[in-house]
């Protein structure tokens, strides 16, 4: 049977390399992974009966398209109170099926054919393909030589190095994946207002956002409000990345558009997964504390002993990834660092060739795992740096 020809942007994307090395390593008999970045936390018992109740109280009808009104008014006093932000329950928040969504939602919302969009590397992969899928270019900036930090001096550059591209907008992700490295109030500012200067859109992805080891999360959304898709959800900071719940969050003119889009995707969230959301941001305003005081822990770990190792390691305020340089005299690319680890030590990290620009000579590590496997892991490496150091 013959048939015609799929969407051609299929043939520009691709699984993830994430995915990929994941699942080829997942073969190996033993193989320890600090690879994906999901938290090892099971959701808070409180939300979980919230989504018992629901199922109980029979929530199994749709919502309106832009999510419960109990669920935007507990998201819009959630990140008011932690954020300062202040978007309206009723026009200003929608609820999505995940942040993923909310990406998706958020730049098919912006973009026309032929655009671009400037995008700062290394970066969370899953960015790009929704760029391709809708007809966009992403420009890349190489932040490894700014401590992995966007700055107004890079975005300009990096116009001015592009005069002919309709670039529309940045994409940013703070507290950051692969780097852990996340924005001061004094970097949110500038970058909003260099934005401002040449009208651009922001889409800001703050997943993360209550994963900060230092001063808390500042929001794009306080210095940028007018130009400003702000993504975020539970899935980090309730361990709820199974729910599927998350929020696209900006001024009413741009969700009134998103509105759209987003009915047409998916119509709407799960109804159950968001009664359990309002549980969650209305009696769990703190749930993340706990999570967050063992991934600091676990970061200090890490952290020092990479530093031991030989490795360099760029800031981690946040998030729970560490992004580190390959010592220069294993001699080794990303790529062949992290299979010769998993084929020899059976422990599996990420190549930082997976996010972009930058990001070859790195590996990343997710400590998104419990100190007993964090302790394996850094033996495991240990052993792999001195072998291939006395080779």
């Amino acid at each position: 049977m013959k048939l015609q020809p799929l969407n051609k942007q299929l043939t520009d994307i691709d699984v993830s390399e994430i995915r990929q090395f994941d699942e080829s390593v997942s073969k190996i008999p033993g193989i320890l992974k600090l690879t994906l970045g999901e938290p090892d936390f099971n959701t808070p018992e409180h939300v979980k009966q919230a989504g018992i109740e629901a199922i109980q109280e029979n929530y199994s009808h749709y919502t309106g398209m832009v999510g419960d009104p109990e669920l935007r008014e507990a998201a819009q006093h959630f990140f008011k109170t932690k954020y300062a932000t202040d978007y309206t329950a009723e026009d200003e928040i929608l609820v999505t099926v995940g942040a993923t969504e909310a990406l998706a939602t958020a730049i098919t919302t912006i973009s026309d054919p032929g655009d671009a969009m400037l995008v700062p590397s290394p970066i969370y992969p899953g960015y790009i393909p929704l760029l391709t899928l809708n007809h966009v270019t992403p420009i890349y900036m190489d932040t490894s030589k700014t401590n992995f930090v966007l700055t107004p001096a890079l975005i300009e550059a990096t116009i001015a190095a592009h005069p002919d591209a309709k670039i529309k907008g940045i994409i940013l992700n703070y507290p950051s994946n692969p780097t852990g490295v996340t924005y001061r109030a004094s970097e949110v500012k500038a970058i909003a207002a260099t934005a401002a200067e040449h009208d651009l859109y922001i889409i800001c992805d703050e997943i993360y956002s209550e994963l900060t080891y230092g001063d808390s999360h500042v929001s794009m959304g306080s210095y940028a409000y007018d130009r400003t898709f702000v993504v975020n959800g539970l899935s980090k900071s309730h361990a709820m990345t199974g729910w599927r719940i998350g929020f696209l969050m900006g001024p009413r003119v741009l969700i009134a558009e998103a509105k759209k889009v987003h009915q047409y995707l998916v119509t709407a969230a799960t109804t159950i997964a968001q009664r359990a959301g309002i549980e969650a941001l209305t009696n769990g305003q703190d749930d993340a504390q706990v999570m967050k005081a063992a991934y600091a822990k676990r970061r200090d770990f890490v952290y020092q002993a990479l530093l031991d190792m030989g490795f360099d390691v760029a800031r981690p305020d946040g998030a729970f990834y560490l992004f580190a340089k390959i010592p220069i005299e294993l001699g080794l690319d990303s790529r062949q660092f992290t299979q010769s680890l998993a084929t020899e030590q059976k422990l599996a990290l990420i190549s930082g060739t997976a996010f972009g620009p930058g990001g070859e000579g790195y590996i990343r590590i997710s400590y998104a795992a419990s100190m007993a496997d964090l302790k394996e892991a850094v033996k495991r490496l240990q052993a792999f740096i001195a072998a291939h150091k006395a080779a």
